[in-house]
């Protein structure tokens, strides 16, 4: 019993050590070694086709030209900070014209960031800082990792059930395997949950990162967490059943960095927050249109899901 059981535990870890040779390459932001299966081009590929979709089903792009323009200003200013070796990406940046608190990136460099997020800041360095969160997604090539990681993960489930489902009837491997499956699939699905967690505190390392490298206050990312905090609502569960760290595990994280790698920015005037150029620029401007759209079904969803509990991004890089 003891041999069956070790290789249905060990069989998809061997299978997961294996896969990542295939396409394992240090990423050039994190400095890390990730197992990705989709080159650039087919990520780019990727967001191209998904972008004008994406749109459409969350409200369209907010009907404000100059809103349209400050968006990608700020986002064009924080993409100069990108590392070497990230290739020549076709960057948009999106207000969506949709009420609910909602950002997210695509693969390839497009991101989204609804209306009602950005009249939710009150500083250009917060909206720099959503941008950068979403921006850091994409240059740590988090949905190519995510589809990757689950695609290793069913084939090693798939192979043990495969090895399960040929044993004899009556052997310790058909009996026992057929206890340990469901097993191994709950704990794969820890490992994925555990693994988008490690990949939400990463994005905000990065955004901090963009952000301070393009003359903003990295201040910023930390209020866009405690804004964010502010407006979720209902019971969260614990964190090792979330998709996303809870968000006092965020602001902490944040706050390390403030105080660390960051310390030299406070009270700093080369970064700036831009308080009047965004009341100016975006909420004056926003105040002033049609209300937005009542959200879909879907935009509601990923509403949900985006603030209680995960807070920021909404699960809708192509994954």
């Amino acid at each position: 019993m003891n041999r069956t059981l070790k290789l249905l535990i060990t069989l998809p870890l061997l299978t997961l050590i294996t896969l990542p040779t295939i396409g394992c390459s240090v990423n050039p932001a994190t400095g890390k070694r990730s197992f990705t299966l989709m080159s650039w081009e087919k990520e780019k590929a990727l967001g191209l086709e998904a972008a004008p979709e994406m749109t459409e089903a969350f409200g369209g792009e907010v009907p404000d030209a100059a809103i349209g323009d400050y968006a990608r200003q700020i986002g064009n200013k924080l993409v100069t900070g990108v590392e070497e070796g990230v290739p020549q990406l076709e960057w948009e940046f999106t207000v969506l014209n949709s009420p609910v608190i909602n950002a997210f990136a695509l693969p390839g460099g497009k991101i989204f960031l609804s209306r009602g997020l950005a009249e939710k800041l009150d500083s250009e360095a917060q909206f720099a800082g959503v941008l950068g969160h979403e921006i850091g997604h994409v240059t740590a090539r988090h949905s190519n990792q995510q589809m990757s990681q689950q695609l290793g993960i069913n084939f090693a489930i798939g192979a043990v059930a495969a090895g399960v489902g040929l044993s004899d009837a009556d052997s310790e491997v058909r009996k026992y395997g057929q206890l340990g499956l469901p097993a191994v699939a709950v704990g794969s699905n820890l490992y994925l949950l555990h693994f988008g967690r490690s990949e939400e505190l990463e994005a905000d390392m990065l955004g901090m990162r963009y952000m301070s490298r393009a003359g903003y206050n990295p201040r910023g990312q930390l209020e866009v967490m405690q804004v964010l905090d502010a407006e979720s609502t209902g019971p969260r569960p614990a964190e090792w059943l979330s998709t996303h760290p809870l968000p006092q595990s965020r602001i902490d994280r944040i706050n390390e960095y403030l105080a660390g790698e960051y310390a030299n920015t406070q009270n700093n005037p080369s970064f700036v927050d831009n308080k009047a150029r965004y009341k100016a620029d975006m909420l004056d401007r926003l105040s002033k249109l049609p209300p937005a759209p009542e959200p879909s079904t879907e935009e509601q969803a990923q509403a949900s899901a985006y603030l209680d509990p995960s807070l920021y991004c909404a699960q809708c890089r192509v994954n």
